[in-house]
């Protein structure tokens, strides 16, 4: 997941610094995945302007700099050897990666949750998250959404958020909540 620029990185430097378990659910398509039949109107952008594109899941070659590469602000944190890296996830949920698996293999039961894209995939995986039995605290301001004429993607999920999520924090809040430098 990507989180909101700044704040992001803030959340993201503060929970690696208390050993706080950090997962990451990357959106990645193979080659493979170009041959879908049927796709929703967002896929298929992603595949016409090769969002998120990695030549091979066997391969990294072409993955630094591509629409797939996590953002550079958060790679020290991410590829620190210990955040956890999870399979892919293909639409907007983790239902086809191993991200519950890992967190239940750590026996991790509370998710604090942000991301690049609120109403999709971040209110996606609270979803889920929260079917498999998760608690699921969203961190409203480190995430975001597009803005289409039709209406505004971020003020969507937060109403989402409020009716669905375990809490509702911003950053601040977050790290108050766990006795973190805020």
């Amino acid at each position: 997941m990507a989180l909101g620029w700044s704040v992001g990185a803030r959340l993201l430097r503060w929970l690696i610094s208390t050993g706080i378990t950090v997962a990451v659910s990357p959106h990645y398509y193979f080659p493979t995945d170009k041959g879908w039949k049927f796709e929703g109107a967002l896929e298929k952008l992603m595949h016409k302007i090769s969002m998120f594109d990695r030549r091979s899941a066997y391969s990294m070659e072409g993955f630094e700099g591509s629409g797939a590469d996590f953002m550079l602000q958060y790679k020290p944190y991410i590829l620190d050897g210990k955040t956890i890296i999870t399979s892919p996830h293909k639409v907007y949920g983790p239902e086809q990666n191993d991200l519950a698996l890992q967190l239940r293999k750590k026996r991790i039961d509370q998710v604090v949750l942000a991301g690049m894209s609120a109403n999709l995939c971040v209110e996606s995986h609270l979803r889920e998250l929260l079917e498999l039995g998760f608690e699921v605290a969203v961190v409203k301001d480190a995430t975001a959404a597009a803005i289409l004429p039709e209406g505004d993607g971020y003020l969507a999920a937060l109403t989402n958020f409020r009716f669905i999520a375990n809490a509702v924090w911003n950053t601040s809040q977050t790290l108050e909540r766990f006795n973190g430098d805020a």
